[in-house]
């Protein structure tokens, strides 16, 4: 994997896909802080070596002052349920007690919001956010309508660690 080839196809799937309104999400980009961490450089991508000694490591060092890590592997050598797995025990066993969340994205893990495919679809990747502060930005929007056209069970996953904004 080449870091460089990486963070341009990140940046353009945050570009062509991330920051862009879609009808079947409202109206709404499926992820409407993107650009605004784009254009002031407050993300970063790092090629992974093991999802979970990655964030066990992330989380000793916290956030240092960005909106969201972006740390991405080769999805051939990471089963869809093993890279979720990882995550989730980092989640649990390091990451949680930090203030900090992990999210998993793989390309053989398909995630379908009415019809609209939110994978980056080339890479694995463990996106990384402070909790409290994904969780402040979440109930602003939830107030103005964001998640209202969201299927429930996918919110159910979306929150599993985190506040439901909408109460």
């Amino acid at each position: 994997m080449n870091l460089e080839q990486v963070k341009q196809d990140i940046e353009h799937w945050i570009e062509t896909f991330v920051e862009v309104p879609h009808p079947a999400l409202g109206g709404w980009p499926p992820c409407p802080f993107a650009r605004q961490a784009r254009l002031k450089r407050t993300f970063e991508v790092c090629l992974g070596t093991d999802p979970y000694s990655d964030l066990m490591n992330r989380a000793s060092q916290g956030m240092e002052g960005r909106e969201v890590i972006v740390y991405a592997y080769d999805p051939e050598e990471w089963p869809p349920q093993l890279f979720a797995a990882s995550i989730e025990r980092a989640n649990q066993e390091h990451l949680l007690a930090k203030d900090i969340l992990a999210l998993s994205d793989h390309p053989a893990d398909i995630e379908n919001v009415n019809g609209v495919v939110m994978n980056q679809g080339k890479w694995a990747l463990t996106l990384v956010q402070s909790l409290s502060d994904l969780d402040a930005r979440a109930r602003p929007i939830a107030a103005k309508g964001f998640y209202h056209d969201w299927p429930e069970e996918y919110l159910t996953g979306l929150f599993q660690h985190r506040k439901d904004p909408r109460k």
